[in-house]
């Protein structure tokens, strides 16, 4: 990922000044706690769609820097309300603001977050980016009761896996990618393309996401732990909808009543490996991926472009 860092080293170091203004608070506790946050942030992977979009399309501007530090704020406000739900203490490898201020504090400080991305927006009249992102947020609450609703049965359709994913996880860097191309070029057709750009490579991010759980090397998060939060992802689905009904019931009895036994889920993975879950899932990766570089080479050819694509495929090359 070196390329996309060098082409906005710059720009990186400026957003970095705007999103600590945007997430600072007068009052003692939020400001303790927005500054573990802003210290314990990730790849920051999302700003720099949003851009690298921006900078794709035109000359970057204010307008880019606050579509970028808004992303951000409602990433992490979504990550905030993530750990509450999913009653995690740790957030890559540090303790999760959860962990340390528990639900109620927790749960506030993600309102904070999406107040402050909104009031950024609406304070300098960044109408239609507010509308991108905010329609984002609402998929990803689609998306996540979606996927609540029908976790349960543990009988998903493949359709219904996409349209979950689409929502939850791709809509946001489709948002990114959307809202930094708005910034520079005030184009509809443009916005969209790049839209497009990004939900695939949003799509592609999660099946690799999911293909982690059946990984061998150490990838930052444990084995079969999708299996043992009974989350249903492709791999899984494929092997349920293909394998004959004895194990397909022996799978299902597992991950409902079983989860916590590592041999049963070691033997759970097994079964996936069989039946040729995991390459059915990377298959599905690079289609999404190659549609996502369709989109991209619908425009000239610039490093610009070739800082996306490397950046497109650091997401479905990761090791972690």
């Amino acid at each position: 990922m070196q390329l996309p860092v060098k082409l906005i080293e710059n720009e990186l170091q400026i957003f970095e000044t705007w999103f600590k203004e945007a997430a600072r608070s007068q009052a003692p506790l939020l400001d303790r706690i927005m500054r573990y946050i802003v210290k314990r942030k990730g790849k920051q992977m999302r700003p720099m769609f949003v851009l690298l979009s921006a900078k794709l399309c035109g000359e970057i501007t204010d307008s880019a820097y606050r579509a970028a530090s808004l992303v951000e704020l409602l990433h992490t406000a979504t990550l905030v309300h993530d750990d509450v739900v999913d009653d995690s203490m740790e957030r890559r490898g540090f303790f999760s603001v959860y962990g340390l201020w528990k639900a109620k504090a927790t749960v506030l400080i993600g309102d904070y977050l999406l107040a402050k991305g909104l009031l950024l927006s609406l304070d300098h009249n960044d109408y239609k980016i507010l509308h991108i992102l905010s329609d984002a947020v609402r998929k990803m609450s689609e998306g996540e009761l979606l996927q609540l609703e029908k976790s349960r049965s543990l009988n998903l359709k493949e359709e219904i896996y996409f349209e979950i994913i689409r929502n939850k996880t791709a809509s946001l860097l489709a948002s990114a990618c959307a809202a930094g191309a708005w910034s520079t070029s005030n184009d509809e057709k443009i916005t969209e393309q790049m839209r497009l750009f990004g939900e695939n490579a949003g799509i592609a991010f999660q099946i690799k996401d999911d293909l982690f759980d059946y990984a061998s090397e150490n990838v930052g998060k444990p084995t079969g732990n999708d299996i043992k939060e009974k989350k249903i992802t492709l791999p899984l689905i494929y092997t349920l909808n293909t394998i004959n009904k004895e194990t397909r019931r022996k799978i299902i009895y597992i991950i409902k009543n079983k989860s916590g036994n590592k041999e049963k889920v070691k033997w759970v993975i097994s079964k996936v490996e069989e039946a040729g879950g995991i390459n059915y899932a990377k298959e599905k990766m690079n289609t999404y991926k190659n549609e996502a570089l369709d989109i991209l080479h619908q425009f000239p050819e610039s490093p610009v472009r070739k800082g996306l694509e490397d950046l497109l495929l650091f997401v479905t090359d990761r090791k972690y």
